[in-house]
């Protein structure tokens, strides 16, 4: 035993000991990433104006403000749930005369949804909570805000109600903003202005369901393609991925090529090479559409020509240079473009397919890939965000898709 003068001595030792030595260092915490190339741009004048001129401005402050409030993870999540749910049904809304236009842009214009979406990423990219989030859990959330704000969860068919057909389409975000950053992409303001409507075909009413995907191969190769529509392929009466393509000119791509051409994407990354599946021992380098291209072609649709496009690029059987077959690849060929060339709209053409085909439903279910025209401005707007020639040309090419899609259904329903 020590004496009680012993143990206080004893005890201030310790304690000044314990002042002097260094705290124990706290866990480390990742740091947050920087935003990406395509996040950068936002900053640029034309993006600001364009959201600017939607109502779209508030999108991404309020997301910020939402985030200060989390205190864990969990409710992180719900949050990004939340918002990125309503950012897709408000750019639905708008897009199908719902509720304010919140400015003075058309309300057919795709680009609020892609640059409000742009906003709220960099904001969860950036985003450094007291709590601390690890890299895994930043992905994770960036992944349920992607899909969530692209209409990738919020495909809807009527349940019980026998006679409505099911129809599936997909678009693509803005692209090649580096050399336009005013670019809108036709496909997505098509989506926008066709989901969860109804066309009367001759067999009946049809609901069609869109999503948006976007132009970046990493997404491509990490399967966002396949995780979206596997779910919904087996139930739909026909779908078609579309995309914008050629000036002046609506193709309906008949052969799609497994190749990679390595054009930069939104994010300024190419790829070159074949297009990554899963079992590749099995993978074919074409598929092709199961659409009426021949009825498609030959119907009154819209004030642009309408092509059944059938030239593709490939190395012959046995050779090593690429050659350009107008009436789609030899047997034994190497895919080097489909008839939609080799970027990602050929290449959701040819993972939606390719899918249509590993689950059986070749021979049953129509399905394949239109290129709009190009979206021009009117002449001479080399700096306006829009006008009223650029306007006309979206508005027709939305009408016309979707008379595209109801010549589709009318041929494909009645067999």
């Amino acid at each position: 035993m020590t004496s009680p003068r012993v143990r206080m001595v004893v005890l201030g030792l310790a304690l000044t000991a314990g002042l002097a030595s260094p705290a124990p260092a706290m866990a480390a915490r990742s740091a947050a990433p920087s935003p990406t190339v395509e996040e950068q741009r936002l900053d640029k004048a034309v993006p600001q104006e364009i959201l600017r001129r939607s109502g779209f401005d508030d999108v991404a402050p309020r997301l910020e403000r939402e985030l200060g409030d989390a205190h864990s993870y969990a409710q992180a999540r719900r949050i990004l749930v939340r918002e990125g749910s309503a950012l897709w049904r408000r750019a639905v809304d708008r897009a199908q005369g719902r509720g304010p236009a919140g400015g003075d842009l058309s309300r057919d214009d795709d680009r609020p949804l892609y640059w409000a979406r742009l906003g709220m990423t960099r904001e969860v990219r950036t985003w450094e909570p007291e709590f601390g989030l690890s890299d895994g859990q930043r992905a994770s959330l960036l992944d349920q805000l992607e899909r969530i704000s692209r209409g990738q969860t919020d495909v809807r068919y009527p349940h019980g109600k026998k006679g409505i057909k099911r129809i599936l389409v997909t678009g693509f975000d803005p692209f090649t903003l580096d050399r336009d950053i005013r670019i809108s992409n036709p496909s997505g303001a098509t989506a926008l202005a066709l989901d969860g409507t109804v066309i009367r075909t001759a067999e009946g009413p049809a609901r069609i369901e869109t999503v948006v995907f976007p132009v970046r191969w990493q997404d491509f190769g990490d399967g966002t393609v396949e995780r979206t529509l596997r779910p919904y392929l087996k139930k739909v009466d026909l779908f078609t991925t579309v995309s914008q393509g050629r000036v002046g000119r609506f193709d309906v791509e008949r052969t799609n090529g497994a190749w990679r051409g390595g054009f930069p994407d939104n994010d300024n990354i190419g790829r070159t090479e074949t297009i990554p599946v899963s079992d590749p021992a099995s993978q074919p380098q074409w598929t092709t559409t199961t659409l009426p291209y021949k009825e498609i072609v030959a119907a009154d649709t819209g004030r642009f020509p309408v092509y059944d496009h059938t030239e593709v690029t490939e190395i012959p059987a046995g050779g090593t240079t690429a050659v350009v077959r107008p009436d789609g690849p030899t047997e034994g060929s190497t895919a080097r473009a489909g008839g939609g060339g080799n970027y990602l709209s050929n290449e959701i053409a040819y993972r939606a397919t390719l899918l249509r085909d590993r689950l059986g439903l070749h021979d049953t279910l129509p399905g394949g890939h239109v290129h709009t025209p190009v979206l021009e401005f009117g002449a001479g707007n080399t700096t306006e965000v829009t006008d009223p020639q650029f306007v006309r040309n979206r508005v027709d090419i939305i009408a016309q898709v979707r008379s595209i899609i109801t010549v589709a259904a009318d041929v494909t329903f009645r067999k």
